[in-house]
């Protein structure tokens, strides 16, 4: 894979967007919740944004957390360290596939090339607050660490309605529709025609 020279221009410029909204104060907590997650085996990154890219950049971070985060089974089998780029990339899409077994949505995932080439570090931190969310809001035993570091996600209300009360409801005019309480059509004339107006004296 071929190293890139610095980008020019629009290209520059809309990276330079990207980059404006990675949050140092979201790593602290993500970087906390981690290594509460996984244990202090899996070490301390670096500060700053690089230091972040760097301990995450081989997927064994991720794929470690992924499988802390599952109470049977271990999504991903094997994690071993690797100096190869495609080794490394291989870990975080396998990390990016489980995550969306656990129930992380496509929208909220990044690309691989978002965390491998450094490209969207915000999204990357976005996908791990969504996780760490989705992991307090199973309540399941799996999540360790501080449970106000992420908000709960809204869980689905489902109601069962009996057969008797779907047929009540649809005997029912919803107030949205208005109501025809009190029309009649007194006073009305054909289509067209001049309406006649009486003096009653």
């Amino acid at each position: 894979m071929a190293n890139k020279g610095p980008s020019y221009g629009l290209s520059r410029e809309v990276q330079s967007k990207i980059d404006k909204k990675y949050d140092p104060e979201l790593e602290e907590r993500l970087v906390q919740w981690i290594i509460s997650q996984c244990g202090d085996s899996i070490g301390n990154p670096q500060p700053g944004k690089l230091g972040f890219q760097q301990w995450l950049k081989d997927g064994c971070v991720l794929c470690e957390l992924i499988n802390s985060l599952n109470k049977d089974s271990k999504p991903v089998k094997k994690i071993q360290s690797s100096v190869m780029a495609f080794k490394q990339m291989e870990q975080i899409s396998q990390f990016l596939v489980a995550a969306e077994r656990y129930g992380i949505t496509k929208s909220d995932a990044f690309q691989t090339v978002d965390l491998w080439e450094g490209k969207d570090l915000a999204a990357v931190q976005m996908m791990l607050m969504s996780l760490g969310s989705l992991a307090v809001t199973k309540s399941d035993g799996c999540y360790r660490g501080d449970p106000s570091w992420f908000h709960k996600k809204s869980q689905e209300n489902k109601r069962e309605f009996s057969e008797d009360q779907l047929k009540e409801g649809q005997s029912v005019i919803g107030l949205q529709m208005g109501t025809n309480k009190g029309a009649s059509q007194a006073g009305m004339t054909g289509y067209g025609q001049t309406r006649q107006i009486f003096n009653n004296k």
